[in-house]
């Protein structure tokens, strides 16, 4: 209720954001498409796609928690400047079926990257009392982590070129050009991960946060999950006790954590299993660091592979 409400004054308040703007001064011109995207995966992606043909930018900052972000007003008016804005899917971006009362989408094109994939449901576990508010207040009924499947990956960034060509046909050549380099790296992505899995006598992997139920389905992998879809959903000590015993039946030597998340669940069990800590990320985001340093989609996924590989074997 809480947050609804806020969305609403943030909407209330674009037209004044807008307004103010357009006093001040007429918009400078360029030709350069001006894209939005949410959160990095979708950043990447659209980067890759648009190349020198628009300026790309991060809505979400480095470290804020996709599941929880609520645009402000001032974030609804660059979405509602934009030429283009591209999410993921509505069971991650919440948010933004409620776009269209701020954003003129004749002007604006609301591309939903993963809107030709078929969602999986959600992870979900019984919760104590007490712990109820929390799991509902982050639960998705579908499983919105499309994007660390590098094939599903390839399906996004085909659905961004294709409905960019739709809009701007002069750049049509240029998109599909740029798509085309960048779905290679993704095809030997998912080639790397396809023969590091292949002969695995043991596919189960444990991990805090159910982000990879993609990446498992796509490698014959099994994912067991601490909590459910949400990093900062607890688990009841009923589920906890469950995951130990789990752990022991079937001699599990690395539990995955997320390094941006609480990991306090999963040392937790790590301490009364013996087992130790890994770190799988999600790609929710990246931090100025990382981004300066070169790293993107391909090497976190590099890097998540290699980490996999010390339980899938």
């Amino acid at each position: 209720m809480k947050k609804s409400v806020l969305f609403l004054t943030a909407i209330a308040a674009v037209g004044l954001f807008a307004a103010c703007g357009n006093q001040a001064q007429e918009p400078a011109e360029n030709e350069n498409i001006q894209v939005i995207t949410t959160f990095y995966p979708m950043y990447e992606f659209t980067k890759e796609v648009v190349g020198e043909e628009g300026d790309v930018q991060l809505l979400i900052p480095a470290g804020t928690e996709p599941h929880d972000f609520e645009p402000s007003a001032k974030d609804l008016a660059e979405i509602a400047d934009a030429d283009v804005f591209v999410y993921n899917s509505p069971e991650l971006e919440t948010w933004v079926d409620n776009l269209t009362d701020s954003v003129d989408t004749d002007q604006t094109t609301i591309i939903e990257a993963s809107k030709d994939i078929s969602l999986m449901e959600g992870s979900a576990h019984e919760h104590e009392e007490g712990e109820a508010e929390s799991a509902e207040e982050h639960s998705h009924e579908l499983d919105p982590h499309v994007w660390l499947d590098p094939v599903l990956a390839i399906q996004e960034v085909e659905t961004i070129r294709d409905e960019l060509s739709a809009k701007y046909p002069d750049d049509k050549a240029v998109f599909e050009e740029n798509a085309a380099a960048y779905i290679e790296k993704l095809q030997d992505l998912d080639n790397q991960y396809k023969t590091a899995f292949a002969d695995a006598s043991n596919k189960t992997f444990v991990t805090q946060h159910a982000a990879f139920g993609y990446l498992a389905n796509q490698y014959g992998l099994t994912q067991e999950a601490i909590a459910g879809v949400s990093p900062d959903q607890e688990p009841s000590p009923t589920r906890l006790s469950e995951l130990k015993h789990y752990v022991d039946d079937h001699n599990v030597s690395v539990i995955y954590f997320e390094e941006n998340a609480t990991s306090k669940v999963a040392e937790t069990l790590s301490q009364e299993t013996g087992v130790k800590l890994e770190v799988l990320n999600p790609l929710e985001s990246l931090t100025d660091q990382q981004i300066k340093d070169g790293e993107n989609y391909i090497s976190v996924m590099e890097e998540n592979l290699t980490a996999l590989k010390e339980s899938i074997k």
